[in-house]
């Protein structure tokens, strides 16, 4: 698997203490207001409000502070309207990235990116350049301390495609539509669901082979997770589990 999906398993698996846990809910809100808006407030007729619901439970957010969203997503039109807008790119050593932004200012989102593309020595790429590398895929995380065999009944019997060990979590993939089937099906159980999503993953990866390039690649993608416009990072990266504990520290 990418290096970027076990540094994500990584950041998933220590979010519960990580203070950067509210802009995350923050953000998880934004995408859930936005679905709501477009297709209404019943998951089970948006498959769009369904997926980011799933993805909110799966990162712990409360099912209040999700009705909340969904609520402030139906209401009367008098709110913030947000643009969904991907932006392509690349890390250093050639790493590709596809950022996923929601935004109501076009303009500032655009230079913010560009911004951080240019001092992290990245740089920016037209629409089409980078996206032909990247398909969704469905990525549930599970708590690394489930035994296998359940994990491998519960996921495979629900309809996953794959279930592998990867730093320390189980990671399941599937067909992104039956993310949230899973999930739920995984929580019922009895297993600990860290993460349930459905991101870009790429099949060319990149080979980082020093701490030095890890470092700088992982550099400019928490600078743009960090943007509070920025809702999702995608990269095609690929390193040792070794280069990825020396970047991490």
């Amino acid at each position: 698997m990418s290096g970027h999906s076990k540094w994500a398993t990584i950041k998933h698996k220590k979010g519960a203490a990580d203070k950067a846990r509210g802009k995350l809910f923050a953000k998880l809100a934004r995408q859930i207001e936005v679905a709501a808006r477009a297709g209404g407030g019943d998951p089970d007729m948006n498959p769009g409000l369904r997926s980011a619901v799933s993805k909110a439970k799966g990162s712990q957010m409360t099912n209040e502070a999700i009705d909340r969203a969904i609520k402030r997503g139906t209401g009367d039109a008098g709110d913030q309207s947000y643009e969904a807008i991907t932006y392509e790119g690349y890390a250093p050593c050639g790493v590709a990235l596809m950022i996923e932004v929601l935004t109501d200012n076009r303009n500032r989102t655009g230079a913010d990116i560009r911004h951080i593309f240019t001092k992290s020595g990245g740089s920016m790429a037209e629409p089409g350049a980078v996206s032909w590398q990247f398909a969704r895929r469905g990525v549930i995380v599970v708590d690394g301390s489930a035994s296998e065999e359940v994990v491998f009944d519960l996921a495979l019997e629900a309809g996953a495609d794959d279930v592998v060990s990867e730093a320390g979590a189980w990671k399941i993939t599937c067909d992104p539509s039956t993310t949230p089937s899973i999930a739920e099906a995984i929580t019922a159980g009895g297993l600990s669901v860290l993460s349930a999503d459905s991101p870009l993953v790429s099949e060319n990866l990149v080979p980082l082979e020093t701490v030095e390039d890890a470092k700088s690649v992982l550099k400019i993608i928490d600078l743009l997770e960090d943007n509070d416009d920025v809702q999702d990072v995608y990269a095609n990266f690929d390193m040792s589990d070794e280069i990825l504990e020396g970047a991490a520290e």
